[in-house]
């Protein structure tokens, strides 16, 4: 007489995606359409005031602009190798202070903020020369919506330096570097590569496009 023995099937693993990082996106893609609205304010009254337009452009310093873009860049890539720590869970450096592929999310994350922050400086630096060349915000439209984009702009870059501080900090507050920790990191950087995004077609509209 043979016994047979019963095999329970395998409980199939449904892989649903993070609640979180789909928020994000979703939330991104609403900014998406709030720049756009402001890329269309940009483009008409440069149409109906084109005159203005090539006045205002022409005290424009495009190097300077140049220069903070390429730091702003660079951010996103700093950050994203804080994002490749991340997912192998290295919270922090493993060896010395230069030897840069042993470094975490602390000091990646540290790094793109300090780039982050010499953007802000650099732009505020910029408003200040422009408002010496009678570029204000209530002079033209040119000015309002100059200012009223690359302002909201600069805000958005002000929220994602606040986000890396956070992140840090939460770093340092866990004993344990786990996966929730990452995915905070990883969507810190969907904000960020985004705010890089549309800053380079802020710079190639404004500054390059005159």
């Amino acid at each position: 007489m043979t016994t047979t023995s019963a095999i329970a099937p395998s409980t199939p693993v449904i892989n649903r995606p993070n609640t979180v990082a789909v928020g994000t996106i979703v939330w991104l893609g609403s900014e998406v359409m709030f720049f756009a609205g402001l890329f269309a304010v940009y483009f008409t009254l440069r149409a109906t005031s084109q005159p203005l337009w090539e006045e205002q452009t022409a005290k424009l310093n495009v190097v300077y602009a140049l220069v903070n873009t390429l730091i702003l860049v660079s951010s996103s890539f700093t950050a994203q190798f804080g994002v490749f720590a991340a997912e192998r869970l290295q919270a922090r450096r493993t060896g010395g202070l230069f030897a840069l592929t042993k470094w975490g999310v602390v000091e990646w994350f540290f790094l793109s903020y300090a780039l982050g922050a010499i953007f802000v400086v650099g732009q505020i630096f910029e408003y200040g020369q422009l408002v010496s060349e009678h570029i204000g915000m209530q002079s033209d439209s040119y000015g309002s919506v100059f200012y009223f984009a690359t302002g909201f702009h600069g805000l958005h870059v002000t929220g994602g330096l606040i986000a890396f501080l956070l992140v840090i900090g939460r770093v340092y507050a866990v004993k344990t570097f786990t996966h929730k920790e990452a995915t905070s990191s990883i969507v810190v950087s969907y904000y960020w590569h985004f705010v890089d995004v549309v800053w380079i077609g802020l710079f190639l509209v404004i500054y390059v496009l005159k």
